[in-house]
């Protein structure tokens, strides 16, 4: 629905329509509305999506949360409290990259990143690859959708013989010549959270093409059952037994989330075409604006964030000063992400000091993200692009 010019423009709307209301009307009706065959079916679907870019069977596997997705790999790889090891990822990125390790007994590591964007250098990665010892992980995260460069960090992680898990939690639908991100390292973990660039309202997706892992966290997913669950209560020949294997978790995705997520699943070349194009009007609109850097971009870039970041000594405000005036103006903005040596539990469980990460000091202060949803309205979209062009010129140093 398109905006009058004076309301309120959010950060962000899921793009969710009629065909996801019936899709969750038709789940509802069925009388079974836990993880079952719609779950299965998505699965399915994801996989074949997948698999479609790359030549390796991929198993994909539903989840309540990404962070529930990550905290499987992780605990897959080796990280858990009898056997404690470490994760090695950045501090740009949300809580929940860190927080999973720390739910398993784990450390974290941290590396910079790029002098050039958001994404981890991989530079850094193979530096503390070889000071730091018990890193069962490497966690690259596709920040805004972009793909780090994972050629050098499949290499490093080869080397040194350490498994990468891709938080590809805002990488879908991210697509390289060498496959998707999420199928390009060794466990791949997507989000459906509600502002993604598809959503179940909450939950995500893994997916590996190693057979030994996808069963590992198939089990671990529901309970440590050794066997499948969902058709206990439905099928004639289906037993009521079974066993425990390990002390699993409960992070199942249900039915009427993965119905919404299948009727997502479809809309994704329009979703992503969407994106891409209001990016480009944004890419176009900021070029010449001296006083801001627009993100970077490459292949694959699935823009489930548009991030701009200001020139400091071309303005007299400081970045906190500039979004609060867009917010003024009736436009939601957000940051992403504040760093992990700014939040208290990470900063003294690890003893993190930002001058040792400056690339990332340098994005958290000079960073915002404006709105890039699918509906946006023309109008909207040129609402936004001349509050931040007349804010930028109103507080320009000559």
């Amino acid at each position: 629905m398109a905006q009058k010019i004076n309301d309120f423009i959010p950060f962000h709307v899921p793009a969710l329509g009629q065909e996801e209301e019936e899709a969750v009307l038709r789940v509802m009706r069925s009388g079974w509305i836990t993880t079952a065959k719609e779950t299965l079916a998505f699965e399915q679907e994801f996989s074949e999506k997948m698999q479609s870019a790359t030549e390796k069977k991929i198993y994909s596997l539903a989840v309540n949360s990404a962070t529930s997705g990550l905290q499987l790999a992780m605990e897959c790889c080796g990280v858990a409290k009898e056997n404690p090891g470490k994760i090695l990822t950045t501090p740009y990125t949300f809580v929940s990259t860190a927080t999973a390790a720390c739910h398993l007994g784990g450390g974290v590591v941290y590396a910079d990143i790029c002098e050039d964007g958001y994404n981890i250098d991989p530079k850094q990665i193979e530096y503390k690859l070889a000071v730091e010892k018990d890193i069962r992980a490497i966690v690259p995260v596709h920040i805004a959708g972009l793909p780090c460069n994972m050629d050098e960090i499949c290499a490093i992680g080869e080397k040194y013989n350490v498994p990468i898990i891709e938080d590809a939690a805002h990488a879908f639908p991210s697509k390289t010549a060498k496959g998707y991100a999420g199928t390009l390292g060794d466990i791949g973990v997507f989000s459906f959270y509600a502002t993604k660039t598809m959503t179940t309202a909450e939950g995500g997706m893994v997916c590996t093409a190693n057979p030994k892992f996808a069963e590992r966290m198939s089990i671990m997913r529901m309970h440590g059952i050794d066997r499948p669950v969902w058709n206990r209560y439905t099928s004639e020949k289906a037993s009521w037994e079974y066993d425990v294997v390990a002390p699993g978790y409960k992070f199942n995705l249900p039915d009427i989330l993965s119905a919404i997520g299948r009727v997502q699943l479809a809309k994704e070349d329009y979703l992503y075409a969407q994106r891409c194009h209001l990016a480009s009007v944004y890419n176009k609109a900021f070029r010449d604006c001296d006083f801001l850097q627009l993100p970077p971009d490459g292949e694959g870039n699935a823009w489930h964030l548009y991030m701009l970041r200001i020139v400091p000594e071309k303005l007299n405000i400081n970045r906190n000063q500039f979004v609060s005036a867009i917010q003024q103006a009736g436009i939601g903005i957000s940051m992403h992400f504040i760093p992990h040596f700014n939040l208290t539990y990470l900063k003294q469980k690890f003893n993190l000091n930002p001058a040792d990460y400056p690339q990332t000091l340098n994005r958290y202060q000079t960073s915002f993200s404006i709105p890039i949803w699918p509906g946006l309205s023309e109008d909207s979209q040129q609402r936004i692009i001349d509050t931040i062009i007349t804010l930028g010129k109103n507080h320009y140093v000559c």
